[in-house]
Formats: structure tokens, sequence, C-alpha cells
């Protein structure tokens, strides 16, 4: 009749003697169900329900099939609850294969990373090398090549709720074999892009790329969750996400370096060949791969947790969860204001190029240099801004902080840039891309605590939709700027708009709903084993009164 709670995260299950029942983890507390049927229907009732919205209530639950409930309804019980339960002794499995699976992940989205930006880090070149099949006005030919960047941000808006819905229907590997194929298709099509009246023919290559990374953007929780232990999920997330990082530092590295400017258009036709051919292989190779290694799920799930959930995941109305989403003032403001972020780093991405050489006259390397920085310093930004973020829970203070961090880091970039000084242009873009994709995650946090208990999924996909939405906006402005009015403007819009997004984000009230409902779970479950040991006492007490009166007779 005693309940057991013991730390730990997924731990063993047990089984009463009694009733044959399993003890399963509901979140870093176990609770023995034979005590939850021991107990009144209410306080049952209160145990099980505490246990469902407790697999939702931690953050490193919430991405993928782990992140599913525990405990499901069963509307047969008469009590309206009960755990759904296996067979007693389950077989759970981690795979050393798992390891290989997610290496080849950050591989391929590596690649189609440094496809998005490898072109617009030498946009210059690419301008000179096309002319003859770009459009007369300076505006335009330049905002055209400004393009084969923004197509990714474009492609992304209408594609992500449908790839979401393939990745939840068709699984891991269809999903990863089309974003695979339609990266090494997009590469070969490049091949087929040197001649100087084939710039139409570059942009269709671009735009399926952009296309694949629909199918690889959402990969990484689910690759996780699917194929590791579940003290591991957190790992592997950061790891695919880290190798699309790695793509873009790569994209702005490398380009420059394979093709120098050249007043010798075929020079440049030969250079660009040797990079699309480069590629094009890498990819196919990527992609072959991928068909003979890359496995929709592991022979057994990695954790009990897992286990459940492929048998107990439950449908969500997508309609009724984004209604709710969007009248959450908090988070229709945050919708905004990450999407400004995010999409001033867009901007700053897609038009570092002019931006450098404007100031740095024949740096095309300099520029692809100060890019790698920005992103290197971002990765540590991100990382620093989870491990403070887990160690405060202070999500609005973070949020706010870091905007405003963000706004300082480009205004010291804007008016620095003027100094003539490298060293000091690349110590403020390690500075500005440390707060501003330090940004990412902490939103993506934010959001998720003012939205509880809505799906992860859904608010993440309206952030990123925002953010590009955003990124298109402001490259096409800024774009007008420099042509207008010159990079100095531009990057005072930039300052401006992070700005404005700032005292936006002061507006958003912290409401921390996911916190509150771990706080009440867990006071419940106090409030359960304060009843079960009150029980307990008294049945002691009522057994030692016989005694009692036996001894004293």
């Amino acid at each position: 009749m005693g309940s057991k709670m013991r730390r730990g995260r997924y731990g063993p299950s047990d089984s009463c003697p009694e009733t044959g029942v399993t003890t399963l983890s509901v979140t870093q507390l176990q609770v023995d169900h034979h005590t939850a049927g021991c107990l009144s229907g209410e306080t049952k009732g209160t145990l099980v329900n505490s246990g469902n919205a407790l697999s939702r209530s931690l953050p490193e639950l919430d991405t993928g099939p782990q992140g599913q409930p525990i405990l499901v309804q069963n509307k047969e019980s008469p009590e309206g609850w009960a755990p759904k339960l296996t067979e007693s002794s389950p077989i759970t499995k981690v795979y050393k294969r798992r390891w290989i699976i997610v290496t080849l992940f950050c591989l391929y989205s590596m690649s189609n990373a440094y496809q998005w930006i490898h072109l617009n880090i030498i946009a210059n070149i690419i301008t000179k090398y096309y002319n003859a099949s770009l459009p007369e006005d300076r505006f335009q030919r330049e905002t055209t090549v400004d393009w084969l960047s923004m197509i990714y941000m474009l492609a992304y808006i209408p594609l992500i709720f449908p790839s979401t819905f393939l990745l939840n229907k068709k699984g891991l590997r269809v999903c990863a074999l089309a974003g695979a194929f339609l990266n090494a298709l997009g590469a070969w099509l490049k091949v087929a892009c040197i001649s100087p009246d084939r710039f139409a023919i570059l942009m269709f290559a671009q735009t399926v790329c952009a296309i694949a990374q629909i199918f690889i953007l959402g990969l990484p929780a689910k690759i996780a969750a699917v194929w590791f232990g579940p003290n591991e999920v957190s790992t592997a997330t950061s790891l695919g996400v880290f190798g699309n990082q790695v793509g873009v530092a790569i994209g702005f590295l490398v380009p420059p370096i394979l093709v120098p400017n050249s007043d010798s258009l075929d020079q440049i036709g030969d250079d660009l060949s040797i990079m699309f051919y480069a590629g094009a292989g890498y990819m196919t190779l990527l992609f072959i791969l991928v068909i003979i290694i890359f496995k929709e799920r592991p022979p057994h799930p990695p954790s009990k947790a897992q286990m459940l959930a492929l048998q107990n995941v439950h449908e969500e109305h997508y309609g009724r969860s984004l209604l709710n989403l969007f009248k959450n003032v908090g988070f229709d403001i945050l919708t905004i204001t990450y999407g400004v972020n995010t999409g001033c780093y867009y901007a700053i991405s897609t038009l570092l190029n002019p931006i450098i050489l404007d100031y740095f006259p024949g740096h095309e390397e300099s520029a692809g240099q100060i890019g790698l920085t920005i992103v290197i310093a971002g990765v540590g930004g991100s990382i620093a801004a989870g491990i403070w973020l887990d160690r405060t829970r202070t999500y609005k203070g973070t949020t706010l902080g870091i905007y405003f961090l963000s706004m300082a880091g480009m205004v010291a970039f804007t008016f620095t840039l003027d100094l003539s000084l490298l060293w000091v242009v690349f110590l403020c873009a390690g500075a500005l891309g440390f707060f501003m994709t330090g940004y990412l995650p902490v939103g993506f946090e934010f959001a998720a605590e003012i939205t509880y208990p809505e799906s992860e999924g859904t608010s993440s996909g309206l952030l990123n939709a925002s953010a590009q939405f955003f990124g298109i906006i402001l490259t096409i402005g800024c774009r007008a700027m420099i042509n207008k009015v010159g990079t100095l403007g531009s990057n005072i819009l930039i300052s401006g708009t992070l700005l404005l997004g700032t005292i936006c984000t002061g507006f958003i009230a912290a409401d921390y709903r996911r916190q509150e409902a771990g706080k009440e779970i867990l006071d419940q479950m106090d409030n359960v084993m304060q009843i079960e040991i009150s029980e307990k006492e008294s049945e002691k007490s009522r057994i030692a009164e016989p005694r009692s009166r036996d001894n004293q007779i």
C-alpha cells in the first residue's frame, strides 16, 4: 500500500507483485500506479492528470514523440483516466547506429545551409558574371541577386506546415530522402548554369535547394526523439542544429576563396564550375548514403517513453491550436519581435558582401571571414543563453536583455566601419553575432512558456514564418537604402528596427504558464503523498489499538 517515489528521468520500471501494474516514470519523479489504484477516485484523477500535464511541462520533453504524455485518457475507465500498459517486460534499447544517423543528417543539413549563402557572399562576382541575363536597372539587378538568398525565406512560409504534416504522416526516412534528393538535384542544376546568360536556371536551382530545406529544418528533434535515449535527446537535437550553423559558416568562408574576383569572365566561370561540381559531387554522395544508411526508426524504441509515445500519439486539433495562439496577445507581440530580430540577421547575412566592400573594396575574403565570425560567435551565444536560462528561468528578462544588446552590437558595428580598422569590425561583428544569434533559442523558449499548453511545433513554425517574412522585407528595404542613401543608412535602418523591437519586447507579459503548471502539478503530487501518509498512519493506529488493549488485559 506504500508509495514509492524516486528521482530520475524515464527510469527502470517496476511491477507491483499484487496487481502486476508497471511503474512508469512520469517526468523527473516516478509514481507507483499501485498506490494510485489504492487511492480514492478523486485523488487518483489528480495524480494521473498530473502525470499527463507533467509530460508537457518540462522543456527537454517537448520535442518529438518523447514529449507526448505517458499517461493517456481511457474513456472506458470508470474514473475517466488510467495508464495504458504494455507487456510486463518491454524491450528498450539504444543502438550505436544512432550516432551514424545524426552525423549523416548533420552533414547534409550543413550542405543545404551552405547553399543558402554561398552565392550572396560573393554577390558582386555573381552580378558581374551573370550581368548579361540580369535587369539593366542597378537596383533591380542587385535585388535579383539578393533573391538567391531570399528564396529560402520565401519558400519556407507556405511550405513549412505541409512539410510538418508530411513528417508526421510519412516519417523520418521519407522526409530525409526528399531533402537529400532535392539538395543534390539543386546542386547539379547549378552545374548547368555556367554561362553568363543562364541566371534564370541558377535561380531555379536555388529554388529547388530552398524547397529541400523544408524537409531538413524540422528533423533534428524528431531524430533525437526516435533514436536517442532520454538523457541524450537534448544533445542530439543540438548536434542537428549545430550542423546547420556550420554549413552557414562554411558558406561564408569557402566561396570567396574558390571564386576570387577577376576581370575575366572565363576565369570566373571556371572557378564557379569547380565550386558547383565539388558541391554537386559531395551532395550526391550524401544522398546515396541517406538511401543506404538512414532508417525510419530502430528495431526497438530507445526508452519506455518513446515506446508508449509510438502507441499513444494523440490527435491535436491544429486549427484550434492556431486560434489559441493568435488570441494570446503576448505571443502575437513576440511573433513580431522575434521576426524583426531574426529578419535583421538574415538581412545582414544576405547583404554582408556589399556592406563590407563599400568600406573595404577588394576584401571579398574578409567579408566571408566576418560572416564566419558572426556565426561562430552566435553558436557560443546560443550555448551561453541556454545555460543561463536553465539556471535562472528568467525568460522575459533574458529575452529583453539580449534584444537590447543585439541592438547595441548593431550600433557599434555601424559606427566602427568608418574607422577602416578590420580588427575592430571583426570584434564588433563577433559581439553582434553573439547576441543576435543567441536570441534565437531564447525566443523559442519564451514562446513555449507563454503559450503553454499549446504545441511547441506550432508556435515555432509561426515564429520561423515571421522571421522569413521580415527577412524578405528588411533585405529589400536595406538594399534600397544602400542604393539610394548608402550603407550607413541601411545599417541605421537595421539599428532602428532593433530598437523598436526592444521596446515592443518590454510589453510582453512574463506569463510563465509552463513553470506555473509544473509547480501546481508538483504541489498536487505532494498533496497526494500527504493523503496517503495520513491514511497509512491512521491504519497503523487502528492496528496498534487492539494490540494495546490485549497488552493491558
